[in-house]
């Protein structure tokens, strides 16, 4: 190579130093381009990769405030069918216990009335001593009754005797008396022991209504309930 160039001129020379210069700045920006290419390259690549990843984080984010939005709305929205339910039971049960109210207060004057009370009095004696059949019983009425109860003693006992052709000795207890405030009116009738006792209280007889007629009145007072499922 050296033998060569020495042989050429130094005009020449310059020239085939400028061919090389050229070359080689030539080669060094297609390199340069090269490089830059494929740096543009994986650029992309990798922006796109974190374009992916940021969207896929946000469409996660999205769904998930949807998600917690659409739970949100839903809880609000059986709140409210709940309160709103509440109300209306609430308003539902006021409406029956008004109900409830008229007929104890209505008890209470017939219970004042001697001729309705007496033979409501009777009825309720004997159906206890029936279902005791013991041989002796002890009645056990308001004080304001006692009287009453009394006098009802012989057409207890004739009718006692009709109807299981046994004779019963029936004693109204002159102290423990009821409070009609309680128990309105009626009587509790027990053997002479004390040891079993029938409640045949005009409150006991209507707490007993209430509960047997209670599905009665609401369907009459409401209609049928939409969310009932089953029916007797």
């Amino acid at each position: 190579m050296s033998s060569i160039i020495t042989s050429l001129t130094p005009t020449q020379v310059n020239d085939e130093l400028h061919k090389m210069q050229q070359f080689i700045q030539k080669e060094a920006e297609e390199k340069a381009r090269e490089i830059e290419l494929k740096a543009d390259q994986e650029y992309e690549i990798e922006k796109a990769g974190i374009v992916r990843q940021e969207t896929a984080s946000i469409d996660a984010n999205a769904a998930d405030k949807l998600k917690k939005a659409a739970l949100k709305q839903q809880i609000a929205k059986s709140t409210v069918a709940n309160k709103t339910r509440l109300k209306v039971l609430t308003q539902r049960q006021a409406s029956l216990n008004e109900i409830f109210d008229e007929a104890k207060e209505a008890l209470a004057k017939i219970t004042k009335n001697k001729q309705q009370y007496r033979p409501i009095l009777h009825s309720l004696v004997l159906e206890g001593l029936l279902k005791l059949l013991e041989p002796a019983a002890v009645v056990r009425v308001t004080e304001a009754d006692k009287a009453l109860a009394n006098e009802l003693i012989p057409a207890l006992t004739k009718e006692y005797k009709e109807v299981t052709k046994r004779d019963v000795q029936i004693t109204v207890a002159t102290d423990n008396f009821l409070s009609r405030e309680t128990v309105i009116g009626g009587a509790i009738v027990s053997d002479a022991p004390g040891k079993i006792e029938l409640d045949n209280t005009l409150a006991e007889r209507l707490t007993l209504l209430s509960e047997e007629a209670l599905p009665a009145i609401r369907l009459e007072m409401f209609g049928i309930s939409k969310t009932r499922k089953f029916f007797d």
